[in-house]
């Protein structure tokens, strides 16, 4: 039987190709595979010794070629198939093992592969004849079969061809993407996306325990600026203890991990955030002068109620005594945290056995985002929360202080982040109030005014949309701040800026809202 190899990764080549001889397999290899065999002394025929034609437009053809093609696709059930390769002198090919140029770590026109995805597809479409191999790890499993069996099974060869047209999807939603980049950025939501996910790791549970849940890697696409591969932060992740992660464990700590490096985005020496749900409960700025320690403590403090079973971020290092300063507090499901002292993974294995400390880098920048619908899909660009733009008005008689100042942009940001309808409160570079997932305005800011109890005294209250009547702006100004932040926008807004004008606190207006559902 012959088998035929053209691979970019030459991972296990050599020691595959020689099980394949010593099972008395002929093989024939392709350009710089053909020229390993050589150098590995691993008998073999060249593609050109096989089609009688050289390789040519500077390796752009070599595989494309009927007496490849033919080799591959021959159904040997139908009698004319055997008699048509007979008549061109034609061998079938029973194995096909290939692998496509790496255009997702490495995009141009040259490495766009065209006769690899169409030999490829040729076996994977005639996987009852023919076993085709893209991933390396397969050649061993392969070899054990053929020496065990003396063919690949029935059930292997569909295994393998789902795994080979898998493959070719991705390598072309890659391109697609990669050409939607090329344009400039002209649409940013094109007229098609293509996207290919990798089952990387079984998860819990799902939302529920009784869903099953796993997460999914990009292997390619996702439309323009979409990471093509790698993982994203979560493909170097490390667990240091505690059970399996669900699947709100993920989601939540994918949250409270953005925000956490959105927060030092801003300035900080040091922040924390505590997510709660998908929702900060907590989030604060270390003091001038002090770490990662009292950022952590101050959005503890913001919430403490709502910290027990939360997720923890925190962007930088812990150290014993602030593990000790953690696990003297309510059990957080999970810390994330860019890394970990050997003393504080002790402690914690030893007091907080079902927390999840998970050691992660910075996110990096978020692609498009999708939300299933019946019979589809509904795709935005992510939303953008900055800090203080040049672009903010005043609208007010009272001016906001540079202290306060600060408390704007987190309100802000923390606000932008949290569920629809919502208003946040800070005051000295911490959160003391949240009020979200309201069905109006008045609510979320009674709610994030009990909650900061006073503490948002001076400080600043933001609102994710504008206040359609000045009950909503009066009810965060009964919280006592003295500054609001919100779009504007609303037919009443002259109404709610003189609602601020008379109780004497500043209204600064972006012009943007930040709805999130």
């Amino acid at each position: 039987m012959r088998a035929l190899l053209s691979v970019y990764d030459k991972t296990g080549l050599e020691p595959f190709a020689r099980g394949l001889v010593d099972l008395g397999w002929e093989l024939v290899a392709s350009g710089n595979t053909a020229r390993a065999l050589a150098a590995a002394g691993i008998a073999h025929m060249s593609v050109e010794e096989v089609t009688g034609s050289p390789e040519m437009l500077g390796g752009r053809v070599k595989t494309l070629h009927p007496r490849i093609h033919g080799g591959i696709l021959a159904n040997l059930s139908e009698e004319s198939h055997r008699q048509d390769l007979a008549a061109q002198k034609i061998e079938p090919i029973g194995l096909v093992a290939g692998n496509l140029y790496p255009f997702s770590s490495e995009p141009s026109i040259e490495m766009i592969d065209i006769g690899g995805p169409a030999m490829l597809r040729a076996a994977a479409k005639n996987h009852a004849h023919v076993a085709v191999i893209v991933d390396p790890s397969e050649y061993g499993p392969v070899l054990d079969e053929l020496r065990r069996e003396g063919e690949v099974s029935a059930a292997t060869r569909r295994r393998l061809a789902r795994a080979a047209f898998a493959h070719t999807a991705a390598y072309d939603a890659a391109i697609v993407s990669w050409l939607d980049e090329e344009a400039g950025g002209e649409d940013p939501l094109p007229p098609t996306v293509h996207l290919a996910l990798a089952r990387r790791e079984q998860l819990r549970y799902g939302e529920n325990p009784h869903q099953r849940g796993a997460r999914y890697e990009v292997l390619a696409g996702g439309g323009p600026g979409a990471v093509r591969g790698g993982g994203g932060f979560w493909a170097s992740v490390r667990q240091h203890g505690g059970r399996e992660l669900s699947y709100l464990n993920l989601f939540d700590a994918d949250a409270a991990w953005r925000l956490a490096h959105e927060l030092l985005a801003l300035g900080s020496e040091a922040a924390a955030v505590i997510v709660k749900h998908a929702n900060a409960c907590g989030a604060a700025f270390a003091r001038p002068g002090e770490g990662l320690a009292e950022a952590y403590g101050r959005a503890f403090d913001s919430d403490p109620v709502s910290a027990f079973g939360g997720i923890v971020a925190l962007p930088g290092r812990v150290d014993r005594a602030l593990a000790e300063q953690i696990v003297a507090n309510p059990l957080a499901d999970v810390l994330i945290a860019t890394g970990y002292d050997e003393d504080a993974l002790a402690l914690f294995a030893a007091k907080r056995k079902n927390m999840r400390p998970l050691e992660a880098p910075a996110p990096g920048p978020l692609s498009l985002s999708f939300r299933q619908i019946d019979g589809g899909f509904l795709v935005q660009e992510p939303d953008p929360v900055a800090g203080r733009q040049s672009s903010w008005r005043v609208v007010t008689k009272a001016e906001p202080t540079e202290e306060q100042w600060r408390d704007v942009a987190l309100a802000w940001l923390v606000c932008g982040r949290t569920q629809s309808n919502a208003i946040v409160l800070a005051k000295d570079g911490q959160v003391v109030g949240v009020g979200c997932g309201q069905q109006n305005r008045v609510d979320a800011a009674g709610l994030a005014a009990r909650k900061a109890a006073g503490r948002a005294e001076g400080g600043a209250g933001a609102s994710d949309a504008f206040f359609p009547f000045r009950d909503g702006l009066d009810a965060v100004a009964d919280a006592g701040v003295g500054v609001v932040v919100q779009p504007g926008g609303s037919l009443r807004d002259d109404e709610v800026v003189a609602a601020a004008d008379e109780r004497n606190i500043a209204m600064v207006l972006t012009g943007e809202r930040h709805f999130r559902h």
